[in-house]
């Protein structure tokens, strides 16, 4: 993506900083105007005071401490302004940005999401955000009144004496080629950083999620050195981005400094000539009109090292969430007539080995359907491919007849739900996680509760009884029922299960199968590891996979019957 596009994605970001915040960006634009008019009033006076005193000044000492008032007076209410108006507007500014940015996360389909490193997004809404508005929000309105007051400052000079000034912005090309030289090095520095971080976050999440394996398998000494090793990564980064930033700041002090002795050499060499009418206030107020010019030379190189670095990073955020999948096709009914057919179904992810090989089902609606087989034998990449999650396959996967890459994704949702062994509580009460924080009448709630199998826990902790982060006040089977009864709730007619029940005990395993066998109305279709024959004897068909192909189909008796593959699996489970 070149830096057009990026610049065009990058746009819609940085419009969230001042929408519905331009009244306070003003407020805090307008408290900058006065400050700095009140500084360069100040100035004018720090002239004209030596002249009065050396006869060379045409007003009186009156009219000028009435002057001194009158700007002081704006100064404060310059001030004021800010005070009242910056933080508002740096808070919204974020507070707009990270929403968007969320807002925008949600948009990504699933087929999009899931080949997808999550540790990038957890980095640019926490470690890159804060930069952004460390190094870009906050210095923004601190950079307008020194523009201001640069402005004004050099107009000032240019009416007390040209010549001077000419040499003043000759000396003054030094910083900006510092800042020109300095400002690339100081956003690729930035950038790195934002990568170590987010590599660091990754490391970090991996180890939180994956705590209990590290304990069980006694790995900690190994996870410890991969965190170390990322954990260094991120301080090698941020130590050469401190050095860049020094050098930044260290190189604006040395040429500033330079260019202010160097003017106040040169005017006071023409003050002693006698030459160029320059006076001692005229020199003495070129040092401070110079404190004007050079504050943006000074502090430019660092806002712009940090305004690129933060514009880097929101490129960087805006191309991720731009790799999406629109949502185009036809719009279906939330309801299944006849049923789901899979016609010679092959998928692969990666090139030259497949994990799919030819498959064919017929799903008919209001069924309920099994699918078993080992490890890797294709069971949970068939729900994937039934919801959407990628279309690269081959053959057909329809829905009353409509072909899946046909159709919307939006209208797929209202249609199929899914439940999955890794079920994600959020620390709220029950009921919001039932619900997903949306209100549905109480005898819609009341009933998925009831089907679901959730009725004794909500009796006994009451419905806004605290889950706890991911469900950890909770049980693995009440987190599944929880799951079951949020998709009751949604009411969508076809239901799949992947492996729902893989973490929990034999009794709570068939008490939860058991609830989605009991959904009448629904067609369900459930990859499970669990081969209880109570629930196999019940489901409308079974399908045996094994290595990427339907080995067998047909009901628990028959299956067992053919003496075959199914067979086999059942017999080893039993022992």
């Amino acid at each position: 993506m070149n830096k057009k596009e990026l610049k065009a994605l990058r746009r819609p970001f940085l419009r969230e900083l001042f929408r519905k915040n331009r009244f306070s960006f003003g407020m805090t634009f307008l408290a900058a105007i006065l400050c700095a008019a009140a500084e360069l009033v100040i100035s004018w006076l720090v002239k004209e005071v030596p002249d009065l005193i050396s006869g060379d000044c045409p007003y009186s000492f009156g009219a000028l401490l009435l002057v001194a008032a009158g700007a002081f007076a704006l100064l404060f209410l310059g001030m004021a302004m800010d005070r009242a108006f910056l933080s508002r507007f740096r808070s919204r500014a974020m507070q707009q940005y990270r929403a968007y940015a969320f807002d925008r996360l949600l948009e990504k389909g699933i087929q999009a999401f899931s080949g997808e490193n999550t540790a990038l997004y957890i980095s640019a809404l926490s470690n890159d955000v804060n930069t952004i508005e460390r190094d870009f929000v906050d210095p923004l309105q601190g950079m307008v009144q020194t523009a201001l007051t640069f402005v004004g400052a050099l107009g000032l000079m240019l009416w007390f004496n040209p010549l001077l000034t000419v040499i003043a912005i000759g000396f003054s090309l030094l910083p900006i080629a510092v800042s020109i030289v300095l400002g690339d090095r100081a956003s690729r520095a930035e950038k790195v950083v934002s990568d170590k971080k987010e590599t660091y976050t990754g490391t970090l999440k991996d180890a939180l999620t994956g705590f209990a394996v590290i304990k069980s398998f006694k790995a900690e000494k190994n996870v410890a050195r991969l965190h170390e090793r990322s954990n260094e990564d991120v301080a090698e980064a941020s130590k050469r981005r401190t050095m860049v930033t020094v050098l930044v700041n260290y190189a604006s002090t040395i040429a500033g400094g330079a260019v202010q002795f160097g003017v106040f050499f040169v005017a006071a060499a023409l003050a002693l000539s006698g030459r160029q009418g320059i006076t001692a206030g005229t020199v003495i107020v070129f040092v401070q009109l110079l404190n004007y010019v050079l504050a943006p030379l000074q502090k430019f190189p660092t806002f712009y090292a940090g305004m690129k670095s933060s514009l880097g990073l929101m490129d960087k955020l805006a191309g991720a969430l731009h790799k999406n999948v629109p949502d185009a096709g036809v719009q279906i009914p939330p309801e299944l007539r006849e049923g789901i057919t899979v016609r010679d179904l092959s998928f692969a992810y990666e090139a030259d080995k497949p994990v799919l090989r030819d498959v064919d089902m017929e799903l008919k609606a209001g069924g309920c359907y099994a699918l078993v087989g080992g490890s890797g034998s294709g069971k949970s990449t068939i729900l994937n491919l039934l919801m959407a999650a990628s279309k690269e396959y081959s053959g057909e996967i329809l829905y009353d007849g409509a072909e899946l890459k046909g159709i919307s994704a939006s209208s797929l949702y209202d249609l199929v739900s899914i439940i999955q062994q890794n079920v994600f509580v959020f620390n709220s009460t029950i009921r919001n996680n039932i619900t997903m924080f949306s209100d549905f009448p109480e005898a819609e709630i009341d009933r998925a509760v009831r089907l679901s199998g959730l009725k004794k826990l909500m009796d006994e902790k009451g419905a806004d009884y605290l889950c706890g982060e991911n469900g950890s006040g909770l049980s693995g089977g009440e987190r599944q029922r929880i799951s079951i009864a949020r998709a009751l709730l949604r009411k969508t007619p076809v239901l799949f299960v992947d492996e729902a029940t893989a973490a929990l005990d034999a009794e709570t395993s068939f008490e939860v199968l058991d609830a989605i066998l009991k959904l009448d109305g629904y067609t369900r279709v459930i990859v499970t590891h669990d081969l209880d024959e109570n629930i196999l004897k019940r489901c409308t068909g079974l399908f045996a996979l094994k290595n990427g192909d339907v080995s067998e189909q047909g009901t628990f008796e028959e299956l067992m019957a053919q003496k075959g593959y199914f067979y086999s699996l059942f017999t080893v489970s039993q022992q």
